[in-house]
């Protein structure tokens, strides 16, 4: 590879592979982000960093409530050029922003303006490192991402596990792990950012591969990798953006975890995850008047979800792939029918998310061959397709002709989670 990031071959060659044309663009983008780092603060010691995206493959709406989820890093990734400053303040230019956050490390407290923000996210990042007890000091860093927003790929995850991996690499020689960052970011996110999330996405952006996390003990969740090549299968892996608006949707998201942790609670639990389940069938008739039949439903979806995951790993660590692809199916119509996030009770004329399921599942009765289901939070925004590699182009270019030119994104699993490149050297 030519060019200034020449010294850098090896580390994009064990992030994004060996593709010629994609080091390529990669060195392009890191070297776009030097060239304005500099143009902003001027010649220094610099770092690069890059966090990836993350699919959720089982385990939808899981996490919040103490389940099993199974997800992966993907090669779409949040970059950064940073390097320290004297000044006590976070300094941070991102692409598609003119001006820049500025974050003054004196007061980490959380500020009530703030809320919905990403000064809430980089304050709260600070402010938690500080309270475990990590180091903390000012940087500067000109950042941007191609995880595409609302796509389900958790791009505001990226976003946080990149920051708190600045504060890791600059202030603690990058000794601090992966799951600790996840949890850093999730805490900004929950107590600063104003948004209930699980732990989900950071996780997986932070560890990389794909991975199976049980969250019985989120204090201190088990993070195991399962090894498997969907492109050894011949299979793809593809997300599929039905657009929709997610301006209006925290309400949406937030009633989630509270209707099952109402039904949690009326069994004397605090998360459904810790309830009798035989219990549960038993008091059902006067549940129906204390919580209503959508937190009854979405109780019943956990309990499902939390056994496939399960099912999943061990479907892809014993080569069962076609039993995987069933559970996936199986994880759908789940979250159709019984979590109903598939679109909002509030606008019901928009329901991008049930017209692409329904579009996808015509094409795979058509082939024989497949699975698909809602991906992420749901609401608006994406769903989750498996297909073999030879049924890609067709499929693209009929949901395309319905979603819209790029609406497909071709995923493929990335195994790095969150890193600094010059460690990779």
């Amino acid at each position: 590879m030519n060019g200034r990031l020449s010294e850098f071959d090896h580390a994009l060659r064990q992030i994004y592979g060996v593709d010629p044309h994609i080091l390529e663009r990669q060195n392009e983008r890191y070297q776009q982000l030097l060239d304005q780092f500099k143009s902003k603060f001027g010649k220094g010691l610099t770092h690069l960093f890059s966090t990836p995206g993350r699919t959720e493959i089982g385990g939808n709406h899981t996490d919040h409530n103490h389940g099993r989820v199974l997800a992966a890093s993907v090669n779409l990734d949040a970059i950064a050029v940073a390097a320290k400053n004297k000044d006590d303040r976070i300094t941070l230019y991102s692409a598609g922003y003119e001006n820049a956050f500025v974050i003054n490390l004196n007061r980490l407290d959380p500020v009530e303006k703030e809320q919905g923000t990403t000064d809430a996210l980089i304050r709260g990042i600070a402010a938690r490192f500080k309270t475990l007890g990590f180091q903390i000091g000012g940087f500067n860093a000109c950042i941007s991402s191609d995880v595409l927003q609302g796509s389900g790929l958790s791009s505001s995850a990226a976003i946080e596990v990149l920051i708190g991996s600045i504060l890791n690499g600059l202030y603690n020689d990058g000794a601090i792990s992966a799951e600790i960052l996840a949890m850093i970011g999730q805490y900004a996110e929950n107590e600063y950012f104003g948004k209930p999330c699980g732990l989900m996405d950071q996780m997986a952006c932070a560890v990389g591969g794909i991975i199976t996390i049980d969250f019985e003990n989120p204090g201190a969740p088990i993070v195991e990798r399962v090894t498997f090549n969907f492109e050894a299968q011949k299979y793809r892996v593809l997300v599929v953006d039905t657009g929709g608006n997610h301006a209006d949707l925290t309400e949406d998201y937030a009633a989630v975890p509270a209707e099952m942790k109402a039904v949690a609670n009326a069994l004397g639990a605090a998360v459904i995850r810790d309830i009798d389940e035989e219990q549960l069938f038993h008091e059902m008739k006067s549940l129906r008047e204390t919580v209503g039949d959508r937190a009854l439903l979405r109780a019943l979806h956990f309990i499902g979800d939390n056994h496939r995951v399960k099912a999943q790993v061990a479907a892809l660590e014993t080569g069962n792939f076609e039993g995987f692809l069933q559970l996936v199916n199986e994880s759908g119509n789940s979250s159709f029918k019984w979590l109903q996030n598939i679109y909002t009770i509030k606008n019901v004329r928009e329901q991008g998310i049930s017209l692409a399921l329904a579009l996808t599942e015509q094409f795979i009765s058509k082939t024989g061959e497949g699975a698909c289901r809602v991906h992420g939070g749901g609401f608006a925004g994406t769903i989750q397709v498996f297909l073999p590699e030879a049924s890609v182009a067709d499929y693209t270019q009929q949901i395309e002709g319905v979603m819209g030119k790029g609406s497909v994104v071709n995923l493929k699993i990335r195994p790095p989670g969150t890193v600094c490149l010059n460690d990779l050297r």
